[in-house]
């Protein structure tokens, strides 16, 4: 029975163990500094694979996640690009009816992230923690939504239990892991294995449990055992089985340190910034423009850092000497039920290209402080995009830093909001911009903004 399940388990255990206010303004009219340029490697040199290692680590296990998620990967999560993972990025373009290039562009990478979310809320996919032991795992509440536990840990059930999920810990005197895969071996009589690793840190098992499938992946630390099953009718195991790989990629049996966060950032990050005024001054996300060494805008050259706003994520850059600029006229509302963002990608989603394109999104309320979500989230590089709502300025967009994994029981944060009309033009305002564009072509007040940190 070497099915998908067992192809899976083959590329998940090879890489299981590695498994990651206002403020005051600057000077303004100082001689712009010298910026060494930027290198993009021209996109028919690029391969896949070179597209795939400039991402962030953190992007890459997103991109691996959601692939999975729809049914495209089964090779291991943990941002490490290989043929499969390339070959999976085809697949999934070929079954949208794209050209096949294993680079996705904004657009695609968009629907790709929001096919697998739905996915995720279809299962009701969580990360918990047992609060015994601190163990933290993936658990799709909607498969399993009886919960229970004894002495020997927690199990999790479909109401006639045709899929469980069980986390057993014990202590045993001197463990290793070929001792404890022997014994999962045989215990209970009704197993037969089809499938074996056994690591120094990690063992695996999968096969048949009387008439279930089961996963198995058990560890240890010092005298601590730690071992999650996943059991499931066979009938199931098309809805199930993909649900294993995200499990099995999401299964921490020792948590060491915090575990909440952005990743670390970038030596070069892209946005997009928005002319605001003819006479240089372009809106931009502040947490883009944090801690850079220079900033230079796209055809201009250096930028300089005025003012930021830290609650409403904005920031004030400055460039000198510009002709052409064609400020956006801001006059605006707050968004209805969806939006047009034009923004300028991350060359890396690009293959190097420098275009602006746009991208739809729909826009939600978020909490009670009146924020708006985007959804899908708009691609690397659209953070600082123009928003419109049927042609009238609807605000900028901003995507949030990308958090690994969280505390169990929350609700994890929105990865795109809205920032209205109504906060831009106060943060203009209170820095003396005065923002009387007249552009209606958001294509024109767009260009892309490069940090460099050290």
């Amino acid at each position: 029975m070497r099915s998908m399940l067992t192809a899976t388990l083959m590329f998940v255990i090879t890489g299981a163990s590695a498994n990651a206010q206002m403020t005051a303004p600057s000077t303004a009219g100082t001689k712009p500094k010298t910026v060494a340029t930027v290198p993009v490697r021209p996109p028919e040199l690029q391969s896949p694979a070179d597209t795939a290692n400039a991402m962030a680590q953190a992007e890459r296990l997103a991109l691996q996640s959601d692939l999975a998620w729809v049914g495209q990967y089964n090779g291991a999560i943990t941002g490490e690009v290989s043929d499969r993972m390339v070959a999976a990025i085809k697949e999934f373009q070929k079954s949208r009816g794209g050209k096949q290039t294993g680079v996705l562009n904004p657009q695609q990478r968009s629907v790709l992230a929001e096919t697998a979310r739905r996915r995720q809320d279809n299962v009701g996919w969580k990360i918990v923690t047992d609060p015994g032991t601190g163990v933290r795992l993936g658990i799709p509440t909607k498969l399993v939504p009886q919960q229970s536990s004894d002495a020997n840990g927690l199990k999790w059930s479909s109401p006639t239990g045709t899929v469980q999920v069980l986390l057993t810990r014990r202590k045993e005197a001197n463990p290793t892991t070929a001792k404890l895969a022997e014994r999962e071996r045989k215990e209970p009589a009704e197993r037969n294995i089809d499938y074996t690793v056994v690591k120094p840190d990690f063992f695996v098992l999968s096969g048949l449990q009387g008439l279930k499938k089961f996963y198995l992946r058990g560890t240890f630390k010092g005298d601590e055992v730690r071992i999650l099953t996943i059991l499931y009718d066979q009938a199931t195991e098309n809805t199930v089985e993909p649900v294993v790989i995200a499990m099995s990629s999401a299964f921490n049996p020792f948590p060491s340190g915090a575990q909440i966060g952005p990743p670390p950032r970038k030596t070069v990050e892209y946005g997009t910034g928005l002319v605001v005024s003819d006479d240089g001054a372009i809106l931009a996300d502040r947490e883009l423009s944090d801690g850079c060494l220079s900033i230079t805008i796209g055809g201009y050259g250096n930028a300089d850092l005025v003012a930021e706003d830290k609650d409403r994520g904005l920031a004030l850059l400055r460039i000198y000497g510009a002709r052409g600029l064609k400020a956006l006229d801001l006059k605006g509302d707050a968004a209805k039920s969806g939006v047009e963002l034009t923004g300028v990608a991350d060359p890396q989603n690009q293959g190097g290209g420098a275009s602006v394109s746009t991208l739809k999104a729909s826009v939600s309320q978020v909490g009670n402080g009146g924020d708006l979500a985007l959804s899908p989230p708009p691609a690397l590089g659209f953070s600082g995009a123009a928003a419109l709502d049927d042609g009238k300025f609807a605000g900028v967009a901003l995507l949030k830093p990308a958090v690994v994994a969280g505390p169990a029981n929350t609700t994890p944060a929105a990865q795109a909001v809205l920032v209205s009309p109504d906060s831009v033009q106060e943060f203009l305002k209170a820095n003396g911009v005065n923002a009387s564009g007249t552009s209606p072509d958001p294509k024109a007040s767009v260009l892309r903004v490069i940090c460099v940190r050290k």
